[in-house]
């Protein structure tokens, strides 16, 4: 049997919270971040609403305590991987070999956006050291200085999978013996282009988003970072810090179906699935709630639901989408949600999703419709799937 690898530390910052404490609170009071644009310049403004951050960048540079021109993404994700390092006990001391493994889709794009428009009609208007954090690995690489990691960086990028991949990685590199410890997550900050892209699929909602519905329109786009921190057993057994849970199990798969759609039976969300539960060595009925990726598209929703059929027959654990709060953080989504599978884990609790009136399973009592106190939750699958149909599941369990 493998080596364990156990979650030490968490960190994130979204529409509904800056740090991981007001993530959680807004949960289990079922206040959504989702609303109209406030920060982004765009012409789409008034029409999609969108999970913000409720920071500016200068407020964001403030926190980070960061000088000169930074990325929107880079800051989020150094402010929710510090917090996973603070939360972990390694902010001012690790002896370990320790990694930092970033995913992103926006990278820098934010900059980028900013210094074209005037460069287009002057070469000279704008500053060539704004675009220096356009390409991805630049955005980690800033990141991992900030926190002094130099012993293994690298950047992610499989679109809405992104995160969990990293965290895949991360896991593999301790199992080896490689690493002893990895701030593993993703972060993306919301770009002209990226909404652009996502309306010109015409899949964006325009109205609050409805994951999980019958009467589903399309997703919120949203921004933050979520982080986590892997350490060893070795690691763990030194530490007197609190180890929230242990990630028993995951699987990355690709269907190759489509470039921007799942494949209609589920293809690739099984095959992650069941790779995760045989890693796992856990049968379909040892799980107890089922973070989704439920991004409220017709057709996510309905790959992910058939696929679940496929899995779990009439036999359904609990389940619910919170991108229904956060809107659909992109790279960073699989960060962010795995940090909510590990407190669920921990806290022994379920979290909603909003907005379900017709849900697409129809049983009653599947769907989480509030916060629920549990007390038997021993293993949580959180679901993360891309573009492309590189599809990933990972399953934190009890300790």
């Amino acid at each position: 049997m493998s080596s364990p690898v156990y979650i030490a530390g968490l960190g994130a910052i979204s529409a509904i919270g800056n740090t991981v404490a007001e993530n959680i609170a807004a949960l289990e009071s079922g206040q959504t971040g989702i609303g109209k644009m406030a920060y982004l310049s765009t012409i789409h403004r008034d029409t999609f609403p969108v999970g913000e951050v409720k920071a500016s960048n200068e407020e964001l540079s403030n926190r980070c305590n960061w000088s000169g021109t930074n990325s929107r993404t880079a800051m989020l994700g150094y402010l929710a991987a510090r917090e996973a390092l603070e939360d972990a006990g390694f902010a001012t001391s690790n002896p370990y070999r320790t990694g930092f493994i970033s995913a992103t889709s926006v990278g820098g794009m934010d900059l980028t956006e900013e210094f074209y428009p005037a460069f287009l009609q002057d070469n000279h208007a704008g500053k060539l050291r704004m675009v220096v954090q356009h390409e991805c690995g630049a955005v980690t690489d800033r990141v991992a200085k900030a926190l002094k990691i130099t012993d293994y960086v690298t950047t992610i990028s499989t679109a809405c999978s992104s995160s969990a991949n990293a965290i895949m990685l991360g896991a593999r590199l301790i199992r080896h013996g490689l690493l002893d410890v990895v701030v593993a997550g993703g972060t993306d900050a919301l770009s002209k282009f990226t909404l652009n892209g996502f309306n010109t699929l015409m899949i964006l909602d325009q109205q609050l988003c409805q994951p999980f519905d019958q009467q589903r329109r399309g997703l919120n786009l949203g921004e933050g970072a979520g982080f986590v921190v892997l350490v060893s057993e070795k690691v763990a057994n030194a530490s007197r810090q609190k180890k929230y849970a242990r990630l028993s199990g995951f699987c990355n798969a690709n269907d190759a179906h489509h470039q921007t759609a799942s494949s209609p039976d589920g293809t690739g969300s099984y095959t992650a699935m069941m790779g995760a539960l045989a890693m796992a060595r856990l049968e379909p009925g040892d799980i107890g709630y089922i973070n989704l990726h439920g991004t409220g598209t017709q057709n996510n929703d309905a790959s992910e639901s058939t696929a679940i059929n496929r899995i779990f027959g009439d036999q359904y654990p609990r389940m619910s989408s919170t991108k229904s709060f956060t809107g659909h953080t992109l790279a960073a989504c699989g960060g962010i949600e795995a940090v909510y599978s590990a407190v669920a884990i921990d806290q022994q609790c379920l979290f909603p999703g909003l907005r379900i009136q017709q849900p697409v399973i129809e049983k009653p009592g599947v769907m989480v419709a509030a916060f629920t106190p549990v007390t038997d939750l021993k293993n949580v699958l959180s679901n993360s799937f891309g573009f492309g149909g590189n599809c990933s599941s990972l399953i934190f369990s009890q300790i």
